[in-house]
């Protein structure tokens, strides 16, 4: 498995194909993409790839495949909207201790877990509302809301949800109200903070899955998000008290300016992201994504150590914004 010192050199890469007939190949452990004349677009050695995000339409191989495997990198295949067509995993997938220990987990146990990952979440959402430098009495009344939720209690996952719910709806109204915020609806895309949510969200997602493909979980069988038909319950557990890192993100390019409405479309009442503003976008999510990767990296291998030993709750790993 990847060790720490490893992974510390390990890189993503996004490349947003142009649509010129592009094609992925490799040649002497170098990632290639070229166009249809044979020019090179993008080198990057394969020693130092962790995921290849490639937005867009690409050509690639069969031996592209398999060279993937070979480094132990994902290769992940986007449409222009974000949306995930395909994934190539770098994956253990015959752990089978491992996903003996998921699928034999006992609901008790299941809703502890539940419980730890909503209460960072909720520790961090107000971490991000006690940062904020001028806080009006609506802000603080939304502090004090997700600080004093009584999640412990929730006695089983609905519950938990249903508070966490809460909880979520006044940090997104105090902590967005400088944006113009409505309501979270995820997938909507009715304004531009929903639209870069999902953005963030998705390259977060696709990145902590990696993660936890490394190690041999069934990303489909999770403790918060329920079985429910082709949902990676899992990353959805795992992603939750990392979520504060988009959060973020986004306050801080509109604070900063960094935010542009003309760079977005409307159409029949959605937002998209054109074409040549993608990449503006996605380095300011990957720019803190990547800031954090040690984090994320040493929470899903500190998780993967403590479920499959089955320890104690006060061995649970923490992130903390």
């Amino acid at each position: 498995m990847l060790s720490l010192p490893d992974f510390r050199y390990k890189q993503v890469v996004v490349h947003f194909a142009g649509g010129k007939r592009e094609r992925l190949r490799f040649r002497a452990d170098n990632l290639l993409i070229q166009d249809e004349d044979g020019n090179t677009i993008l080198q990057h050695s394969c020693h130092r790839v962790f995921a290849l995000f490639i937005v867009g339409e690409i050509s690639l191989t069969s031996v592209v495949v398999q060279k993937a495997l070979q480094f132990g990198f994902s290769i992940i295949l986007m449409k222009r909207n974000f949306r995930v067509v395909a994934r190539i995993n770098a994956a253990a997938d015959g752990n089978t201790l491992l996903r003996m220990k998921q699928y034999g987990i006992s609901p008790e146990r299941k809703v502890r877990i539940a419980h730890e990952l909503i209460e960072q979440k909720r520790k961090n959402q107000a971490a991000l509302l006690q940062g904020l430098r001028y806080k009006s009495d609506a802000d603080k009344a939304a502090l004090a809301f997700v600080r004093e939720i009584p999640l412990e209690q929730a006695q089983d996952v609905r519950t938990l949800m249903g508070m966490e719910g809460l909880a979520s709806r006044e940090f997104f109204s105090a902590y967005f109200r400088p944006l113009g915020w409505r309501r979270r609806e995820p997938r909507c895309k009715r304004d531009v903070s929903n639209l870069l949510l999902d953005i963030g969200y998705t390259y977060l997602f696709n990145f902590v899955e990696s993660m936890l493909l490394l190690y041999g979980f069934d990303t489909y069988c999770g403790v918060l998000h329920t079985l429910f038909y082709h949902r990676k319950s899992l990353v959805c557990d795992i992603v939750e008290p990392f979520r504060c890192v988009i959060d973020s993100r986004i306050r801080k390019a509109h604070n900063l300016g960094q935010i542009n409405a003309e760079d977005f479309v409307s159409s029949k009442g959605t937002f998209s992201l054109p074409w040549k503003n993608q990449e503006k976008y996605t380095r300011l999510f990957l720019k803190d994504i990547l800031a954090r990767k040690e984090d994320i990296f040493k929470f899903c291998r500190d998780y993967y150590r403590w479920f499959a030993q089955e320890k104690d709750f006060s061995a649970f790993p923490k992130f903390e914004i």
